[in-house]
Order: structure tokens, then C-alpha cells, then sequence
């Protein structure tokens, strides 16, 4: 079993004798077992600090951690069962691979050196390392340090895997190819595994569900497409995908049953009214690039802007576009001609808008979930985000 339980966690570094800075604030999450957890969030949001906290590297402030129903809040980090691979390996570079694979069984448990390496031998089996054992890690590449880290962490077979940004140093094309390793590796030893990244594609391919932290602050926890298509709040719509959502400040016209803002106007129809009664007047609007389209001639809401920008991607291009001042972004059907400098009619269909109240940033309406994402979702039913902004037609 690896369930586990973080509840209320908090730690606080001393600034000075009156001042103390606040990493993590009063988090709680569940971990199943064998899940694959990715933490997710800007530099500085507390990750990092969490994930040191779970491993006994730094002693949380207040809060309990529990691994399989047993308290480890205050146990020495080496009386834990987990194994952590860190962003910069921290491989010993007088030790051959063999020797730092073996390194923690050999001062952590009593297996005779015959059974720790016919344990390091299966591993570097699994790694694909067995030709690299009787190499230090100055001879070796960055991909091949990295499935030594992994290995060192996998030999133990711990309760809970921790990974901190272990796919950071590592170029473009050889990270891609990791995070699909990684993946089936964890799906294989099916071990929870609790994985920091500040990057949201290796947070929405890689994790059965994602932790978005903000502040030191738990903003969302849910599946990658829940967190994406039903965020639960401004922050969370921002961070998550890329290029990300577009922004508009709007005011509520009841009487005319419209969104105003200073550019243009948007008829809401009875779905949308009824979500946003209750609500406060002073909204934002959000609409993800890739939902707004090129409007057709019977379309309502239609919005003409210039286009500034162009960047072809082959199956899509970024259109860049000003309102107001403002910069946004269109994600159009590559086959669609558009030059810069012209000018366009788009539209922003109603069931794909998502709306947030401008003071708290809280979600107000979400779009329309997509099937995709109803069904991963189903999965972890005590996720709530479906809760939040149901669809309008």
C-alpha cells in the first residue's frame, strides 16, 4: 500500500526574529495508492517545499502526513519508506553506476552483497542501463544520470516515489521522450508517485491527477483535462495551458441581458443569465485560444479585430490580435489563410466561454465539459470541479 494522507500542512521559514515566510499554507491532499500525483504551479508556489516535507527534509511547521494510516510528520527521513529523485540527480561522481544504484541499500538495509547486486542488476535491466554499471557518471550523458537516479530510487522498492523536476536539465527532444518512460515505468511498478514540475505539459501528459499550488496555496486539485477545462478559478484558467486563456473585464447588463465592456458587447442567453443571478455585476470573461473560431455570416457576438501577428504551425496557427490595448491570442485551423495587418470577424460561442468574479477570481460559469473530460473525471469521484459552471447552449 502507498496511500498518502497530507493534512492541514504548513511550514514557515524564519525571515528574522518578527518575520517568518509562509512556503506552504495549511494544504491537504489524498494520494492514492499507486497513483501518479504531479504538483504543479509558478517558481516559488511551495512545491518544492511540500515535496521535503513528505520526505522528512524539512520538518513541517504544523500539519500531519500520513503513509499508510502511520504518522511520519516527525520521522527521521530515512525511516520512511520513500525513495526521491532530485532535479540535479546528486549522484556521487567518485562511484561507478553500480555503486551509487546500490548506495542505499547498502547503508539502509542488512542484504548481503550478493542480494543487493542481483537487486541492482534487475533494475538496470529495467533502465536499460546494464552496459552503463561500471561507469561514473562524468562519462555518462544527462538521460543516461538521470535513469541512474531513477534506479537508485527504484532498487529500494519504497511505499512512495518523490520526484523533484527530474526532467529539468534535460533538452527538449530527450525530455518528450522521458516523460513517456517515466510514465510506463510508474504504470508498471505501479508505485505512488508525487512529481513537481513548473512546466503544465509535463503536469497535464503525465499525472493521474494534478495539484495546482499558487502562494504556497492549494488552488485545484483534479484530473489534467478537468483542471483545463473546468478550472476552479482565474489562476488556475491562466496557468494551466498554453498559449493560455484570453481575459476580458466585463460588466453585467441584466436589463439588456449583455456583457459590456468598453470594446464590445456580448448577448448572454437564458442558460448563461440564470448561472451568473446571483452573482456579482463586475466579471471576467475568459476564452481559450483554441475556442475562438473565424465567425460565419449568421453568427451572434461577433468581434472584429486587426490582426497583428501570424505564427504558422502547420495543423494551427497563433493569431494575435488587440482589443483595447490588449494583446490575445486565437488558436486558428491551420488551412485557414489569415494575413497580418487584416482584419477579421471572430466569435466567442457561448457554450465555451467561462466566467470569473473580477475580485475573488473565483469560477463563476465554466464551459461546456467535453466527454473526454467527464470521463476521465469519473475516475476520481471525489474531485468537484464538475460542480463549477455547468454548460450553456
Amino acid at each position: 500500500m502507498g496511500d498518502l494522507e497530507i493534512a492541514n500542512l504548513t511550514k514557515r521559514f524564519s525571515v528574522d526574529s518578527e518575520t517568518a515566510l509562509v512556503a506552504v499554507d495549511d494544504l491537504s491532499i489524498s494520494i492514492e495508492d499507486g497513483e501518479f500525483l504531479v504538483l504543479v504551479g509558478p517558481s516559488g508556489c511551495g512545491k518544492s517545499t511540500t515535496l521535503r516535507c513528505i520526505a522528512g527534509l524539512e520538518s513541517a511547521t504544523e500539519g500531519t502526513i500520513l503513509l499508510d494510516g502511520t504518522d511520519i510528520t516527525h520521522q527521521r527521513s530515512r525511516n520512511r519508506d520513500i525513495a526521491m529523485v532530485f532535479q540535479n540527480y546528486a549522484l556521487y561522481p567518485h562511484m561507478s553506476s553500480r555503486k551509487n544504484i546500490g548506495f542505499g541499500l547498502k547503508m539502509g538495509t542488512d542484504l548481503s552483497n550478493d542480494k543487493i547486486n542481483e537487486r541492482i542488476e534487475q533494475t538496470a535491466a529495467m533502465m536499460g542501463i546494464e552496459q552503463l554499471l561500471e561507469k561514473k557518471p562524468g562519462e555518462l550523458s544527462g538521460g543516461q544520470q538521470q535513469r541512474v537516479a531513477l534506479g537508485r530510487a527504484i532498487v529500494r522498492d519504497p511505499e512512495l516515489f518523490l520526484m523533484d523536476e527530474p526532467l529539468s536539465n534535460l533538452d527538449a527532444k530527450l525530455r518528450t521522450q522521458m516523460r513517456t518512460e517515466l510514465q510506463n515505468l510508474q504504470s508498471d511498478l505501479d508505485v505512488t508517485t508525487i512529481y513537481v514540475t513548473h512546466d503544465q505539459t509535463e503536469a497535464m501528459t503525465m499525472g493521474d491527477r494534478i495539484a495546482v499550488l499558487n502562494d504556497g496555496e492549494l488552488q485545484q486539485v483534479g484530473t489534467p483535462l478537468e483542471c483545463y477545462h473546468l478550472p476552479a478559478n482565474r489562476f488556475v484558467a491562466g496557468f494551466i495551458g498554453s498559449p493560455s486563456m484570453n481575459f476580458f473585464d466585463v460588466t453585467t447588463d441584466r436589463d439588456a441581458r449583455m456583457l459590456v465592456s468598453d470594446e464590445f458587447g456580448y448577448s448572454l442567453n437564458a442558460a448563461t443569465m440564470e448561472t451568473i443571478a446571483n452573482g456579482t455585476e463586475v466579471l471576467t470573461l475568459g476564452i481559450r485560444p483554441e475556442d475562438i473560431r473565424v465567425a460565419a455570416s449568421d453568427d451572434e457576438n461577433v468581434l472584429t479585430v486587426k490582426v497583428d501577428v501570424v505564427e504558422p504551425l502547420g495543423d494551427q496557427s497563433f493569431v494575435y490580435f488587440t482589443v483595447g490595448g490588449q494583446t490575445y491570442t486565437a488558436s486558428i485551423d491551420g488551412e485557414e489563410y489569415i494575413r497580418e495587418g487584416t482584419e477579421i470577424d471572430v466569435v466567442f460561442p457561448q457554450n465555451r466561454i467561462h466566467l470569473f468574479d473580477r475580485q475573488t477570481g473565483e469560477a463563476i460559469k465554466n464551459r461546456e465539459p467535453p466527454e473526454a473530460a467527464q470521463a476521465e473525471a469519473a475516475e476520481f469521484q471525489g474531485s468537484s470541479s464538475f460542480a463549477v459552471g455547468q454548460s450553456t447552449d
